[in-house]
């Protein structure tokens, strides 16, 4: 019987080896039947099976004629049936794959690497099996067939690894660690540094060269502009009739929308810049810094880079208590990038404003390095405050009430690049003495009273200094979006929402509904939105002859209470555990990119245990939740929570069961409010029972659901 199945197995091999000659020999004569596609398909499912096999067998093949086993039976034995089933399932592996590399999708010299080093396996490990008991066979030959076969097991897992989850799958958390790095402003290419690392990190998953969708390649810009089996990926400067901009604008559940349904998703501001790029040409060499400085390409785009590289400041980091105390609803201090020493100093109240609101920034002269005073009632004697900010490179004085007189008290600001002065009165004595600030590169002199001739005599006098007159402008041009300067998502009691916008004369409206606000219903920012609950912000921004801006939204949620230590009963997954139980309190929300590392995922129920120290008051426990049925991430089945003063002794405070996905759902971020009478507690437990048959119209109909939370909100 032993001998039997054997002799079957060999002979399966031979014939599995002449099978996979045939298909190489004819692949492309031959057209694959749909039943035989869905064969091939099983490719990934069996190759993880013949690399553990072959790998031990090789490895004992290495020290086959080692003296110690040379002689022993059930070594030589035990070696020569993992060769045979390791080469068995090579071949029929290889088989898949070679069916299933006939698929569209499947193309590009990676898949041929992975195809050609997959075929010399089984040849090797073949050869092998049927000659390592002939006289000629011996340990040199052996040892080196073995690492042979071995290198070429890694190299073609390696390749199928690109192939399967994306080029730089291996490499990802390495080239991590250098996207962190952002490539400053001044430096950065539009395509290299902007459009491309958003191609390689949300497309090339399927257009690359290994598995190249389509026919569409995204890894270079040769490929990029031949496009795909449809035809043109886009047509420079006109993005409305380009085919990606009509693909990533579909509804997240059509099958042509682009990323796929389960696939980390563009977000708003990559959709922008895809299609900015497009329509401004599409250029594969263009810097960042061709465009003009309110471009809207370009304001975009610094969001996802450093600041201009040289700016490294000789000056310490301010105290973090003196900048939060200086920061209040008429003047906002923030540093102008994550980690930087140097501060931005902006002022909206100007009915707050006095001389000692700008004197209260002594405190940090050094660090203020951009100020906004614009619309303030700045006069000529405050100017000599603002010459104290040794460091000050950019400074706004835009409808303020200062006159030339007072501009010379600026002339020992020798870091000073920009200065904007529209909206005041200027004469031409006044504004000649600018050219001793040897590092000034623009001033903007639009509504100053100067004239055309006199700007040009400006111009022509410091050459090195752009002066400018104003906007000019043929069409109605769209407004950037405000920018929003608070970042806090959570809030234990109030929180105040501070906007900012860099074009003058801008009004910002904005609504606390999630509605899309007008320039006449919704409310006019003034100073701040002072927020007291739970919120869905939006603003745009209106101005006389120009464009509404697209809305900047945020929500921001009330939590009043933070627990003094969190335990995970039930544990998250290795692939999703975020910052441990720290992410559950983090006041850090997480968008629809569920790999971000900001979400806890349970491929069971979740069970939470959180306790205070001293009892609180609690009617409300809320999850910051995610679905999205494409990665079968469903709403729990039902949240239990439970609540007591001793953590052996709860009891039930509520139940409720969360509205089950339904097909077509888009994938979302929602709240699943647990509301009570209101209860003293010590310890707060927390069961989230997720879905246990992902429904048939899912991504794995009848399979477990995982659970998704990141913020548990306490009120």
């Amino acid at each position: 019987m032993k001998f039997a199945a054997k002799r079957f197995a060999e002979n399966l091999l031979f014939a599995a080896d002449i099978f996979i000659l045939f298909l190489v020999l004819f692949e492309n004569k031959m057209s694959i039947p749909a039943w035989l596609q869905s064969v091939g398909r099983m490719h990934p499912m069996f190759v993880h099976f013949p690399i553990v096999i072959l790998l031990l067998a090789m490895g004992m093949e290495f020290f086959r004629f080692n003296s110690d086993f040379h002689k022993q039976s059930f070594y030589q034995d035990f070696t020569t049936a993992l060769l045979l089933a390791g080469a068995l399932f090579a071949a029929i592996t290889v088989i898949l794959g070679l069916l299933l590399s006939n698929e569209s999708a499947y193309a590009g010299s990676a898949v041929e690497w992975h195809k050609w080093m997959g075929i010399s396996i089984v040849s090797i490990a073949s050869l092998v099996y049927w000659n390592r008991n002939a006289g000629w066979y011996k340990a040199p030959i052996a040892k080196s067939v073995a690492v042979i076969a071995i290198v070429c097991v890694i190299i073609s897992g390696y390749l199928g690894a690109g192939i399967t989850h994306g080029d730089d799958f291996i490499s990802t958390p390495l080239l991590a660690l250098r996207a962190a790095e952002k490539v400053p402003v001044d430096k950065a290419g539009i395509y290299t540094d902007v459009v491309q690392p958003i191609f390689r990190s949300k497309c090339m998953n399927c257009h690359n060269s290994g598995k190249a969708k389509g026919g569409l390649i995204l890894d270079n810009p040769e490929d990029i502009l031949k496009g795909g089996k449809i035809g043109k990926l886009f047509i420079a400067g006109n993005a409305d009739s380009s085919l990606i901009i009509e693909r990533i604008h579909l509804p997240e559940e059509e099958k042509k929308h682009m990323p796929l349904t389960g696939k980390p998703q563009l977000s708003k501001d990559e959709m922008d810049i895809i299609y900015l790029w497009i329509q401004s040409g599409a250029d594969f060499k263009k810097k960042l810094t061709a465009l003009p400085e309110n471009d809207s390409l370009r304001l975009i785009a610094s969001k996802f880079l450093a600041p201009p590289e040289g700016e490294k400041y000789d000056f310490a980091a301010a105290d973090e208590k003196t900048i939060k105390a200086l920061s209040n609803n008429y003047r906002v201090v923030y540093p102008v990038a994550k980690e930087s020493p140097a501060l931005v100093v902006d002022f909206y109240n100007k009915n707050q404003f006095s001389s000692k609101t700008l004197a209260d920034l002594i405190a940090v002269k050094k660090q203020i390095i951009e100020l906004n005073l614009n619309k303030m009632p700045v006069n000529d004697a405050d100017l000599k405050l603002v010459a104290q900010f040794e460091n000050l490179r950019i400074l706004s004085l835009n409808f303020t009430n200062i006159t030339g007189r007072g501009l010379a008290q600026l002339l020992s600001l020798k870091y000073l690049e920009s200065l904007s002065l529209s909206g005041t009165k200027m004469d031409l004595s006044s504004v000649l003495p600018l050219g001793n600030i040897k590092s000034l590169r623009k001033v903007i002199l639009w509504n100053t009273g100067l004239k055309g001739e006199e700007i040009a005599l400006l111009q022509k006098k410091d050459k090195n200094i752009r002066f400018v007159e104003g906007f000019k402008q043929d069409a109605p041009m769209q407004l950037n979006a405000p920018i929003l300067i608070t970042t806090n998502s959570v809030f234990a009691d109030t929180i105040h929402v501070l906007l900012k916008h860099p074009i003058p004369g801008v009004e910002i409206h904005y609504t606390l509904d999630g509605t899309n606000p007008d320039s006449i219903h919704a409310t006019v920012f003034n100073k701040d939105v002072v927020i007291d609950k739970t919120a869905y912000f939006k603003a745009r921004a209106f101005k006389t002859t120009w464009l509404g801006s697209d809305s900047v939204e945020q929500h921001f949620y009330k939590s009043i209470y933070k627990p003094d230590s969190i335990r995970f009963i039930s544990f998250p997954a290795d692939s999703y555990k975020g910052d441990g139980t720290a992410t559950l309190s983090d006041h850090i929300t997480g968008d629809l990119n569920f790999s971000d590392g900001k979400w806890l995922g349970f491929k069971k129920d979740m069970d939470l245990l959180l306790k205070f120290i001293k009892p609180v008051k609690l009617h409300s426990v809320c999850l910051h939740m995610l679905k999205n049925s494409g990665s079968d991430i469903y709403p729990p089945e039902r949240v239990e929570v439970w609540g007591g003063n001793y953590k052996t002794h709860l009891k039930l405070l509520q139940t409720i069961k969360p509205v089950a996905a339904v097909k077509g759902d888009i994938p979302s971020i929602f709240l699943e409010d647990c509301k009570f009478p209101a209860a003293r507690v010590n310890y707060i437990k927390i069961i989230a029972i997720s879905v246990k048959k992902s429904p048939k119209w899912g991504n794995s109909p009848n399979k477990p659901g995982w659970v998704f939370t990141d913020e548990v909100l306490l009120n």
